[in-house]
């Protein structure tokens, strides 16, 4: 079983920074494809950022794309998302997930960590 850990939200001001580890345990990191979700009260959870097993490809949800970036240190069995230039509508729990490989979805998830960003 593969159990993720989210760490590194908080408040964070518009036009700010913050950056969002998640460290994972019980399985191969470097087998598994990482992904960043985000989920606002009352609104679906949705797609943020990818990164494959390897690292070689990434993709991003428009709305962050040029803002957010998604990297991993395999070593660390961590996966990081750096969110420079923070908006208002960044503000959501933010949620880690695995899969094995090119697997169609995620199977394992974190607990989430949230994230608050203030005008």
């Amino acid at each position: 079983q593969v159990q993720l850990v989210e760490s590194g939200g908080g408040l964070g001001q518009a036009g700010g920074s913050l950056r969002l580890s998640c460290v994972a345990s019980g399985g191969t990191f470097s087998l598994l494809g990482m992904g960043w979700f985000r989920q606002a009260p009352g609104k679906e959870r949705e797609f943020v950022a990818a990164i494959s097993w390897s690292g070689a490809t990434t993709d991003y949800a428009d709305s962050v794309k040029g803002r957010f970036t998604i990297s991993r240190d395999n070593a660390k069995n961590t996966v990081y998302l750096q969110m420079n230039s923070l908006k208002p509508e960044d503000t959501a729990v933010y949620y880690c997930a695995a899969k094995i490989g090119s697997s169609y979805s995620y199977k394992y998830w974190g607990q989430g960590t949230q994230v608050t960003v203030s005008s």
